[in-house]
């Protein structure tokens, strides 16, 4: 007998089309055999979320996805903003487990049994995570949220030097916090959570990975 796959949905909640294939994928990779992902974004709203003023932009057409994956039967849904923009309204509207990739990653991050450094984009983003970090009872485990300066949208440009910034910010933070893990503090730089956890001797966590793990796991609990 076949055993039913579960179904989880990926809402990327800005309306880059190259950046929802790019996480699709990465949750693709990371994601059992029995878990089929499908990733969407809004088809209005903002191209990137860089800070607190995006996030509200893209809730209406976030939630909106939102409501669409519920009623087409998704067992749970992901949110790919690291800032979890929307969350707390997102899961009281699906009524399924939703997962954010900035917690999910947080949670992750402990489990590994040590505290962690946050890298993320731009300096506009840090208090929101921090807020985050706060609002979760999380805070006590972060040494630190770094910016390394990066546009969101070029991580998607080939020969950019995103992922060198973020590698420099990363060696800085290992130099000075010693973190026993890095987050990596945006969806969109799922791609490079294995070579940078290579190329620095750390654990690296990617948290759209992570949310794939946590969902997949609620799903098989039965919440």
């Amino acid at each position: 007998m076949n055993k039913k796959k579960i179904r989880i949905l990926l809402i990327n909640p800005n309306t880059t089309s190259s950046m929802t294939d790019k996480i699709g994928e990465a949750a693709r990779q990371a994601a059992a055999p029995d878990v089929d992902i499908v990733a969407r974004n809004p088809k209005t709203g903002p191209a990137s979320i860089q800070g607190p003023e995006d996030g509200r932009a893209a809730m209406p057409g976030m939630l909106e996805e939102v409501a669409k994956g519920r009623d087409d039967g998704f067992d749970a849904i992901i949110l790919a903003c690291f800032d979890d923009t929307g969350l707390a309204e997102a899961r009281r509207l699906s009524r399924l487990p939703t997962i954010g990739i900035g917690e999910a990653a947080f949670h992750v991050a402990m489990l590994l049994g040590a505290k962690f450094s946050v890298v993320t984009t731009l300096a506009i983003s840090v208090p929101v995570i921090e807020e985050n970090l706060r609002d979760y009872g999380l805070e006590s485990a972060c040494l630190k949220v770094r910016a390394s300066e990066v546009e969101v949208l070029d991580l998607e440009i080939d020969g950019s030097s995103a992922r060198d910034k973020i590698s420099n910010e990363m060696a800085c933070s290992l130099r000075e916090e010693q973190p026993g893990a890095v987050v990596l503090g945006c969806a969109g730089m799922a791609d490079l959570a294995s070579q940078l956890s290579q190329t620095h001797n750390v654990p690296v966590i990617d948290g759209v990975a992570a949310a794939v793990g946590l969902a997949s796991g609620l799903v098989r609990l039965g919440r």
